[in-house]
């Protein structure tokens, strides 16, 4: 095991890098119910669905570990769900079968544009200044996500409906968001979990963040947060999956010649959005922690594919989105909660193993898995996010040239809940600022191609 996933030459071991993994599951294990509530949504079979998000988590995360080496768990992206259910489906009002079938085809053009460099070309034209942003924007939306699941903001869903109806201005501060009073037993479990959480950190206790979500998780049992399943009435079967496996429409998906254009444009956002949700997770977290180091970075600028670890992971990304699509989940893509198991010190392929084994087991044990509450995994992200923030000192902030795209990544990457919309924010402003001082040799022209096909993507979104 060790010589499989050099252990000692990634200065780790393997009790380090089963926590990191059982930390990383622990931490995204809320899409085994969200995913298929979501989706059922559409009509699919909420039980087909849980089996299929399972395996298609498992299946990706183990050829992330197997084959790239790395500590990133994959499983059904949040947003590029929401994405599927409620634009797709029951927005542009294609069947979930179709759907399927877009996804499906997203992952094959994201296998292609692996394989002929495509990935490689815009990872090396992107500035060293907006990789930066691009790791400390990931870390401030993870602790967003965090503040968000610990309940320790609130907003006002009323006041905004409100405004929408009457555009009535003057009720507009009643949905900024505000710190929560406390009252709520979700918040105050939280806050209790944040603090055992960063008292261990400071002590440089080993497993710091996976003991403060267990910690949590049964200090939660004493003022009802935790749910205590009741083992004797368990129900450990598991669902069938054979009303979504291979059910994709491609057929009736190209059969209304009207519909053309929508079908390839909404392939398009899909792709795009998976594409730098995959780069920017890859480029805030594995950078950071040194998972590809300069050497990889050099291995892979050569094209050495067989090598770099940052190169065979993007090929194992892009072949689970298909794989997802033909068990019947939207797009499977890099999680950006492997920062949890990074964080807790995982630096090989054996964490991710880790990860998909858990997923494997979580077929029969369900009920058990969903123990762990919001509130225990909400600190773990939080502290995440303050050691990503650690890239920000690597901007030139005193260069407005820099700072303006760099911080249009940061900021609109938790301000929009999207990784592809900082992205796309930064890599817009950077064009513009070189252009409006005269500098536009200066970008590569994949940055302008980049960017247009960004800009193209919001026109489209605006005028449909």
């Amino acid at each position: 095991m060790n010589k499989f996933f050099k252990l000692k030459e990634n200065g780790t071991n393997v009790k380090t890098e089963l926590m990191a993994g059982l930390t990383t599951f622990l931490t995204m294990a809320y899409i085994l119910f969200v995913n298929p509530a979501m989706l059922s949504i559409t009509g699919m079979d909420k039980g087909a669905v849980f089996v299929a998000t399972i395996l298609a988590s498992a299946i990706g995360t183990l050829v992330m570990g197997l084959v790239a080496n790395v500590p990133f768990a994959q499983a059904p992206g949040m947003g590029l769900n929401a994405l599927f259910t409620f634009t797709v489906v029951l927005g542009l009002g294609f069947t979930w079968n179709q759907a399927l079938a877009m996804v499906f085809i997203c992952g094959i053009i994201n296998i292609i544009i692996t394989t002929t460099k495509i990935r490689k070309m815009i990872i090396q034209a992107i500035p060293l200044s907006l990789q930066y942003a691009i790791s400390g924007g990931i870390g401030l939306f993870i602790a967003y996500l965090g503040i968000k699941q610990a309940h320790f903001i609130n907003f006002t869903g009323e006041a905004a409906n409100k405004i929408l109806d009457t555009g009535d201005s003057a009720v507009f501060a009643d949905i900024v968001p505000a710190i929560t009073n406390f009252k709520d037993p979700v918040a105050i479990l939280a806050l209790i979990g944040l603090v055992i959480t960063v008292v261990l950190m400071l002590l440089n206790v080993k497993g710091a963040i996976l003991i403060g979500i267990l910690a949590t998780t049964v200090i939660g049992t004493f003022n009802g947060v935790t749910h205590v399943a009741d083992f004797s009435t368990m129900d450990f079967s598991v669902p069938s999956l054979a009303p979504t496996f291979f059910k994709l429409d491609i057929k009736g998906l190209f059969s209304d010649p009207s519909r053309i254009l929508l079908v390839f444009t909404t392939i398009f956002a899909f792709s795009l959005s998976d594409t730098f949700d995959t780069i920017g997770t890859f480029l805030g977290t594995g950078r950071k922690a040194g998972i590809f180091d300069e050497n990889d970075e050099k291995l892979f600028s050569e094209g050495n594919g067989s090598k770099s670890k940052l190169e065979r992971a993007l090929f194992a990304d892009a072949i689970a989105t298909s794989t997802g699509a033909l068990l019947g989940t939207s797009n499977t893509t890099t999680y950006v909660e492997s920062a949890a198991g990074i964080g807790q010190g995982g630096r090989t392929g054996l964490t991710s193993v880790t990860v998909a084994g858990l997923f494997l087991i979580s077929l029969f044990f369900s009920p058990v898995m969903g123990m762990v509450p919001a509130a225990a995994t909400a600190p773990a992200l939080i502290v995440v996010g303050v050691l990503m923030a650690e890239s920000l000192k690597n901007i030139e902030w005193g260069d407005f040239d820099i700072a303006v795209p760099a911080f249009f990544v940061i900021a609109f990457m938790p301000f929009t809940y999207s990784i592809t919309n900082g992205i796309a924010a930064g890599f817009l402003a950077y064009c513009l600022v070189k252009i409006i001082k005269k500098q536009a040799k200066d970008v590569h022209p994949i940055m302008y191609t980049v960017s247009l096909l960004f800009l193209l993507n919001f026109v489209i979104q605006a005028l449909g």
